[in-house]
């Protein structure tokens, strides 16, 4: 992963310290200038579909988990079901 998105919240010097420590790029993604309502922003729906696809695991529901070390690898093994499920799809797909 270098390149992380984020909203306005992830700005300032705590993340561009982390930023350099880790070698990532963050970009924030912003509305434009003089925008008056609600408009979704480009970038967004990236992040919020990606939450989406957590809830669907009950486990990750709630934070039932006493060390965060396994919530953690619980996410790890949510996220690589979910990318082999969309591989097996697209090999299907593709043959």
């Amino acid at each position: 992963m270098k390149l992380i998105w984020g909203d306005g919240r992830y700005r300032g010097p705590i993340v561009q310290t982390a930023a350099e420590a880790l070698d990532l790029t963050v970009e924030v993604v912003t509305p434009a200038k003089g925008q008056k309502g609600f408009q979704v922003l480009p970038r967004r729906a990236v992040i919020e579909r990606s939450f989406a696809w957590m809830a669907r695991f009950r486990r990750l529901a709630r934070d039932y988990e006493r060390l965060p070390e396994t919530l953690a690898g619980l996410h790890y093994l949510a996220f690589a079901m979910l990318m082999a499920q969309r591989f097996v799809a697209f090999m299907v797909q593709s043959a």
